[in-house]
């Protein structure tokens, strides 16, 4: 399924790294549940039986990590955002890929 899967498990390393983020209530939320979309997406994706699907939803997880990357810049989380980086390159791999 998920296993040696290395974008999502970035991903889940993101996530978990985003919970431990202290922020106001109203940005942890956002974060939380983009860097949550990040993660259901690339596993739903990855589940999609033609390559136009999965592309779609890696497009979704790309646009939910861009909004994640936000978020780090606004609250200086630097070495999360470089993970974020990581999890982003990826997934636009992922979108072009064939």
């Amino acid at each position: 399924m998920l296993k040696n899967f290395r974008t999502f498990d970035l991903a889940v390393q993101l996530y978990r790294g985003c919970e431990q983020v202290q922020a106001k209530s109203h940005l942890k939320d956002q974060l939380l549940r983009a860097s949550l979309s990040i993660v259901l997406n690339t596993s739903e994706g990855s589940a999609k039986p033609t390559a136009k699907d999965r592309r779609r939803f890696y497009g979704i997880a790309l646009g939910s990590c861009r909004e994640v990357q936000a978020l780090l810049m606004l609250l200086k989380q630097d070495a999360l955002f470089q993970l974020s980086d990581q999890v982003g390159g990826c997934l636009y791999k992922l979108t072009h890929s064939s």
